[in-house]
């Protein structure tokens, strides 16, 4: 899944453009279903304790029987388990659309189909665009159980959205076609990598791709205020021949036609794993020289046609069960400090994430809107030609 700036983070976190559906779809789901029967209604409970309990959100979940998801592949940090485990547990279909879409398709979504039955009943979208849907009013405040476990720097203040799981930007390489793997942005622009160097999406509407450019200004002299050098390194990268414009997938991974990908670190590694039995040997390395983390965020869409289904996925993705599976899926789960000081967390799924140095800092909101507007202006600019 593309982010448009994790969740992969293309899910992907670069991303296609959602497919159009007929406008004609049928309303939201009635009120009575998604009410109780004291008149507490799931859309505007702020809290599972605020609509009765996780019994009555689970009991008026299952009389919705349906959760509408949008831009999540199966094969990004695991979401195809906890697919799995949420349909196994409360028996609620999932509806999974454009799973190869970006943070930003998911933000048309909700806006374009506003009263329809068909929008998103929830969004995981890159840090970036989480910040602007909640700026546009789309996002419903939601609190999860483990709430107050969350780092403060990871969550809004009003709980319209808070981080779910993240990564570092890393460089995915397939030995077997190239000789010798880059390691460093710094390697990136040698001669031996022409045609080769892909990113996942485009970094205006991909929230991996935006990373991507991110942690290529930190390893070229910028800095959360500065990714204008991100730009420059990729202008320069396309100007020598190396920068591919195909958006790399695992599709493209497999066939060879984007065999150096700068992406999440568990997308890269989640990789590794899929391709070893087809024959691949797929290397991945965090760039000393570029070193940029971020997550992913979830949300609720304020008009969700499903709200308490909406809010139970919340509940299931921030219970020990949920983030245990993003952390399977080499994903950092946002909730991963405090689970491991209380004991929950999958110690041999920890131990498997790729090894990264130092302490992780993240830009602020007005550092990454001022980014996302110099993206926005000179992109295009910088790689085309």
């Amino acid at each position: 899944m593309t982010v448009s700036l994790p969740g992969t983070a293309v899910r992907s976190a670069g991303l296609a453009v959602v497919a159009a559906l007929a406008l004609s779809a049928c309303g939201a789901a009635p009120d009575n279903a998604s009410t109780t029967t004291d008149g507490k209604n799931a859309a505007t409970a702020t809290s599972a304790a605020d609509f009765g309990g996780l019994a009555a959100l689970v009991k008026a979940a299952k009389k919705e029987g349906t959760l509408h998801i949008i831009a999540v592949p199966r094969d990004w940090a695991n979401y195809g388990a906890l697919i799995d485990g949420f349909k196994k547990k409360y028996g609620i279909k999932i509806e999974d659309e454009n799973p190869d879409g970006s943070s930003q398709d998911e933000i048309n979504a909700v806006t374009s189909r506003k009263g329809q039955d068909r929008a998103p009943d929830v969004l995981d979208l890159g840090s970036s665009f989480a910040l602007s849907a909640a700026q546009q009013g789309l996002l419903a405040p939601y609190k999860v159980a483990s709430f107050a476990d969350l780092p403060a720097g990871q969550k809004d203040a009003q709980a319209r959205w808070y981080n779910d799981y993240g990564g570092y930007i890393s460089i995915g390489c397939d030995a077997k076609r190239v000789k010798v793997c880059p390691t460093t942005f710094a390697d990136l622009l040698k001669p031996q990598y022409k045609g080769q160097v892909a990113l996942n999406g485009n970094p205006t509407k991909s929230g991996s791709a935006f990373g991507g450019v991110y942690a290529a200004a930190l390893a070229s002299g910028g800095s959360f205020d500065d990714i204008q050098p991100g730009l420059d390194f990729f202008a320069k990268l396309k100007k020598n021949g190396n920068y591919t414009p195909v958006e790399s997938t695992p599709a493209t991974v497999e066939k060879g036609e984007t065999p150096i990908s700068i992406d999440w670190d568990y997308l890269n590694a989640g990789y590794a794993d899929e391709f070893k039995a087809k024959g691949l040997d797929w290397k991945v390395s965090v760039p000393s020289d570029g070193q940029f983390s971020q997550y992913y965020s979830q949300a609720v869409n304020k008009d969700a046609p499903h709200p308490a289904a909406a809010r139970l996925w919340q509940e299931y993705l921030y219970s020990a069960e949920g983030q245990n599976l993003w952390l399977k899926g080499y994903a950092r789960p946002a909730l991963m400090t405090a689970m491991d000081q209380a004991g929950t967390l999958d110690k041999s799924a920890a131990a498997k994430l790729p090894a990264v140095t130092g302490t992780p800092s993240f830009p602020s909101e007005g550092q990454q809107s001022k980014a996302k507007t110099v993206i926005a202006q000179g992109w295009a600019k910088a790689v085309s030609g």
